[in-house]
């Protein structure tokens, strides 16, 4: 009998530490302050299945697993270009993990994966992925976020190149990346307003003063107000843009620059004409303003 109670009590001891210490819940979703729970194994395999109908590059099947919300025209049609321009595709999850909020509003899968692209155009990524789908109450995908690490394999990486600098430079040796504070858009508008010869949209983007060196080797300081003037001997001015590669230095403020390849055409009034080929580096201040360029022409 003795036996028996001990035996009794140590099993009821061993029960309420495994109901102490093992939770059903954790974490906090801090919007809310509402903590996550497991979700169930639907989620985790229709998660495996979405990945299933992405390699085998199967738009139609993909999107069964898509909200109606989250599945709009435009995104239908990227996809099918997108998966279309691929040879092979292989999206292998090898961790996932179904979570549901406490108050059951939010619903996702986190899934780890490596994922290999292999386009026909013959440019190739290999990339390990952590990705977050969240879900509606149906089970279907109605957000998407994504965060990569990139192998040293791949054809592109986010950044390259190096700084050098002329002579002592605290910059020299880091390597360069794209910046992406509106360089392109702010360029493409400069182009727009600069052929329409729109003074007043044309010197909206620049800074009051500007450091322009031309190709002849002449170095021009103008202020923002001497740019009223920039079209007066002017009949017509066609600049087509070719590329716009906006770049800045590793880990420095958000200054940038642009390297901008074009041909530009100028009717004077007098008739004579400017044409040439041109690399332009146009250099844009903290405010998001251009502040100088540097022209290089044939």
């Amino acid at each position: 009998m003795k036996h028996f109670k001990l035996q009794h009590s140590l099993i009821l001891f061993i029960s309420l530490v495994t109901l102490y210490s093992c939770q059903d819940s954790g974490g906090i979703l801090v919007k809310d302050g509402s903590s996550y729970k497991f979700g169930n194994k639907d989620m985790s395999s229709n998660l495996i299945s979405l990945a299933e109908a992405y390699s085998a590059r199967d738009p139609e099947k993909l999107f069964t697993f898509y909200s109606d919300s989250f599945l709009t025209e435009k995104r239908k049609d990227w996809s099918k270009k997108y998966l279309g321009s691929l040879d092979s595709l292989s999206m292998v999850p090898y961790k996932v993990v179904p979570l549901i909020s406490e108050n059951g509003k939010f619903r996702e899968v986190i899934a780890w994966s490596k994922e290999e692209r292999i386009y026909k155009n013959g440019s190739f990524e290999k990339l390990d992925l952590m990705e977050v789908f969240g879900l509606d109450e149906s089970g279907k995908v109605n957000s998407f976020k994504q965060w990569k690490a990139i192998d040293t394999v791949n054809f592109g990486m986010p950044y390259g190149g190096k700084f050098i600098g002329v002579g002592d430079n605290e910059n020299s040796g880091r390597p360069l990346v794209f910046s992406n504070r509106g360089e392109v858009e702010i360029i493409e508008g400069l182009a727009e307003a600069y052929n329409a010869m729109d003074i007043e949209s044309f010197t909206e983007y620049f800074a009051e003063e500007v450091e322009f060196k031309s190709y002849d080797g002449k170095t021009y300081n103008y202020k923002k107000s001497d740019l009223t003037q920039a079209f007066k001997p002017y009949k017509s001015i066609d600049w087509k843009l070719l590329s716009i590669v906006p770049l800045k230095i590793s880990n420095t403020d958000a200054a940038s620059g642009a390297m901008v390849l074009s041909t530009e055409t100028r009717v004077f009034k007098n008739g004579k004409i400017w044409k040439k080929e041109l690399m332009e580096l146009i250099y844009f201040d903290l405010e998001g303003k251009i502040s100088g360029m540097l022209q290089f022409a044939r």
